[in-house]
């Protein structure tokens, strides 16, 4: 029977002085043909030396209520070694202030100046095209939080947006009422982010991208997406580390959101097998990451 050729993902911690360096797997270097030639072994210390990190979320910390194994020790290095860190979420339900009171009930104690969602990347690009517009949301707390403190004003009327994110109350009236306010009243669909779907405790579930569907289809208009990949909140989020592309990685469990984000705005990427993406999946893609981890347990020293 023969072997499978393709490396081994290897992520094990190194415990004591006399374990060798970890390693992982890495990007291609050169041209090779197959996903299994191209993905070459290197050491985890450049990447330990970055001075910024965006991680997202959903896939990566967590699980639904679930916290990933090694994440703790993950979070620990961060602050240990003062790392400028942001967590930043395709997610638009929770604000901030409710991501960190989730992380505190998991045992973890992150200010809520690390975090940024999708939510308040829509709202702040709201705002700047046309401030104090009227929007109707479609969404939970996180979104209509963040749009009301932009100074967007919530219209069931005439409004300038609509505005999707991820909803559990999402139905066929809103459907309809999206697509009359965009036919009839010349609303522009805005949706907070593309994600198909996101993993949850029992798997995976509808997101953003899968509710907005039904609409774009409707009313025949597709939907400008804020969240990553967008160019536009990888650069808030790098605004507010006030890093460098160079000294700035991104850790992420989706080739086509996190890595894509990454290699499109020039800073390393990587990519954690805990999510949606797997080691099979690579192939798939045109890009590659620049590391391929098990899960950020493997990150510390």
């Amino acid at each position: 029977m023969p072997t499978d050729p393709r490396p081994s993902v290897s992520g094990r911690r190194n415990v004591g002085a006399a374990d060798p360096e970890p390693t992982v797997e890495r990007g291609p270097d050169v041209p090779k043909p197959s996903v299994s030639t191209r993905i070459l072994e290197r050491s985890l210390a450049d990447l330990r030396g970055k001075k910024a990190f965006i991680c997202d979320m959903d896939g990566v910390i967590y699980h639904g209520n679930r916290l990933l194994e090694g994440v703790r020790e993950f979070v620990e290095w961060l602050q240990r070694e003062e790392k400028n860190f942001i967590f930043l979420t395709n997610s638009s339900e929770r604000s901030p202030r409710e991501l960190r009171q989730k992380l505190l009930r998991l045992g973890l104690d992150v200010e809520e100046s690390h975090f940024y969602t999708s939510a308040l990347a829509t709202a702040d690009f709201l705002s700047k095209q046309m401030p104090g517009a009227g929007v109707y949301p479609i969404g939970e707390s996180g979104l209509l939080n963040a749009l009301y403190d932009a100074g967007l004003t919530l219209n069931d009327v005439d409004p300038d947006y609509v505005v999707m994110g991820e909803s559990e109350s999402f139905g066929y009236e809103k459907i309809e009422r999206a697509v009359h306010f965009i036919l009839t009243k010349g609303a522009k669909l805005v949706a907070t982010n593309p994600d198909l779907t996101g993993p949850a405790e029992h798997g995976l579930v509808p997101a953003c991208g899968s509710l907005v569907a039904p609409i774009e289809m409707a009313s025949g208009k597709k939907a400008y997406f804020v969240g990553k990949p967008n160019p536009l909140m990888m650069r808030h989020a790098m605004g507010r580390l006030q890093s460098r592309r160079e000294e700035t990685v991104i850790v992420g469990d989706r080739m086509d959101t996190d890595i894509v984000a990454g290699v499109e705005s020039g800073i390393e990427t990587v990519l954690v097998l805990s999510g949606v993406t797997k080691r099979e999946d690579l192939g798939k893609f045109a890009y590659w990451p620049g590391y391929v981890l098990p899960g950020v347990g493997v990150i510390p020293e």
